[in-house]
């Protein structure tokens, strides 16, 4: 892991990130980055997207193992060639709305998987069954590499995970205390402590709107968003979800907010989450 955490701090690789970043968000309109974020699914289909190309060349990779199927391994990575295009834009728009530690390791996730496409796309000119042979392990090879560094960046580095999944186990089941709905700011976002988990309250004269703050992206706080339609803006990457219910409108989000009921009794705001505990 001290490799890959030496990735996550060399400012070098920010030369490529920066006009990365910049061309990733080029693609538009957002309706199309929301369907390939996966807001539609509930989860980043990156991941998903990849597992055809990935599983087609592992396949081509069995069969090289035995003689006389050339033909096959070369229709399975021409498959594989085919459903990367789609892997590759939905893992440029996700890339492009992360942190710099994690799109640093990107930038060697995608260098990987490009070299791996273009030695089997090579494999496929290949004259020769060898020749063709030896580019599709290679391009395995280097793929597996790739796959190496997106895990780390799923796993170690969270991205793509739900930033706000724990907080229904951090919450106490039953009806909570926030304190008098008078002294909430009206019609503005308010970060309100309940416990140890932060809460964007948004009064709205006599009653409120309450999220868990941390967005679901990647934990920005929503309290200093903008508030538009019924919606808050998160701060950080744009995220937008809907008051009433924690609804993912737009991502990169893909996991809903937190949605707490809520009751005033006696002038107090009183929330409840369900399913806490």
């Amino acid at each position: 892991m001290g490799i890959l955490s030496r990735l996550e701090n060399a400012e070098v690789l920010d030369r490529a990130v920066a006009p990365g970043q910049k061309a990733a968000r080029w693609l538009r309109p957002q309706r199309v980055r929301d369907v390939l974020h996966g807001v539609w699914l509930g989860h980043p289909v990156h991941p998903m997207l990849v597992q055809a190309s990935v599983g087609a060349w592992m396949s081509a990779g069995t069969l090289d193992l035995w003689p006389g199927n050339d033909r096959a391994a070369r229709r399975l990575v021409a498959f594989g060639l085919v459903t990367s295009a789609p892997a590759v834009l939905a893992g440029a728009v996700d890339w492009s709305e992360q942190h710099e530690q994690q799109m640093r390791v990107g930038v060697v996730h995608a260098l990987a998987n490009g070299t791996a496409i273009g030695l089997y796309g090579a494999s496929l000119a290949a004259r020769s069954e060898a020749k063709g042979k030896v580019l599709r392990y290679a391009g395995l090879a280097v793929a597996g590499l790739g796959a190496l560094l997106g895990g780390h960046i799923s796993f170690h580095q969270a991205g793509g995970a739900n930033h706000a999944e724990a907080v229904p186990h951090l919450v106490k089941p039953g009806w909570h205390d926030l304190g008098p709905i008078e002294e909430l700011p009206d019609g503005r976002p308010a970060r309100v402590m309940l416990g140890e988990v932060p809460l964007l309250v948004v009064r709205r004269g006599g009653d409120a709107d309450v999220l868990a703050d941390q967005c679901s992206h990647l934990s920005g706080p929503l309290s200093d968003g903008e508030l538009g339609d019924g919606c808050v803006t998160c701060p950080w990457h744009r995220s937008v979800f809907r008051l009433s219910d924690g609804a993912v409108v737009h991502g990169p989000a893909t996991a809903p907010q937190p949605a707490f009921e809520t009751d005033v009794r006696d002038g107090v705001l009183r929330v409840c989450l369900p399913g806490a505990g």
